[in-house]
């Protein structure tokens, strides 16, 4: 079976729906990857945003269960207007690099039940800045058809030089063959950068402008920081 004959694809309403089986074999993950990144579309695809949300995964009973996350906020005062919370056995153990196929599942579930839809959303872990492609932001904005940006806290790959110290800096994040996967950013003066990229439907520079304006003090922006605070049962 060829990479693309994992994907089940339809255009509905003139985008593309996409969905896939969630297999445990690691090869046919990396097939799906690949087929997948494909379809990513990194300029700016997105209307007017009233809404972000913030997306992130936690674990607990020593890792047997997943809680997924999302939040959504006022995207011009920083304030929750929704959340929820969706706990699902974990479908499977952590991999370097296929972390979506452990995370997107529950994540989607999340989404689902949100009340308010995000007209743009940030996702913990990387978007594009992926060996494939394929970080778990890019991942979930395919199948679930929202713009998304990835937000990480460590490079999973890709060469940058050193951040300038003030706060706002930033560098490029660039593949082995130069081309520019993300930006490094420091989002606080004396703190390690975060890690910004394209998820889905978005570019690179609105994906800047986008984490900028979710910043509210701390090193992660509001969205992903709130999301996470739930994810890890302190909210």
């Amino acid at each position: 079976m060829s990479p693309a004959d994992e994907l089940r694809i339809e255009h509905i309403d003139g985008r593309l729906r996409i969905e896939h089986d969630w297999p445990a074999e690691a090869a046919r993950c990396r097939a799906i990857q690949v087929a997948l990144a494909r379809h990513a579309i990194t300029h700016d695809d997105f209307g007017p945003v009233r809404h972000l949300g913030g997306v992130d995964i936690g674990f607990e009973d020593a890792g047997q269960t997943t809680r997924a996350a999302a939040v959504v906020l006022d995207a011009q005062s920083l304030e929750v207007v929704d959340r929820v919370l969706v706990r699902q056995p974990t479908r499977m153990p952590y991999i370097p690099g296929l972390l979506s196929f452990r995370e997107v599942p529950a994540a989607m579930a999340a989404l689902e039940r949100l009340s308010i839809k995000p007209d743009l959303t940030h996702v913990d872990g990387h978007g594009i800045a992926h060996p494939r492609g394929l970080g778990v932001a890019t991942h979930l904005g395919l199948l679930t058809g929202l713009a998304t940006i990835g937000v990480a806290k460590k490079r999973l790959t890709g060469v940058f030089d050193p951040v300038p110290e003030p706060r706002d800096s930033h560098v490029p994040l660039r593949a082995k063959n130069g081309q520019v996967i993300g930006l490094v950013y420091r989002s606080r003066a004396g703190v390690k950068p975060i890690f910004i990229s394209s998820g889905h439907r978005i570019g690179l520079d609105s994906a800047l402008y986008w984490t900028r304006r979710a910043l509210d003090g701390y090193k992660l922006p509001e969205t992903t920081r709130q999301a996470d605070k739930l994810a890890s049962n302190r909210a």
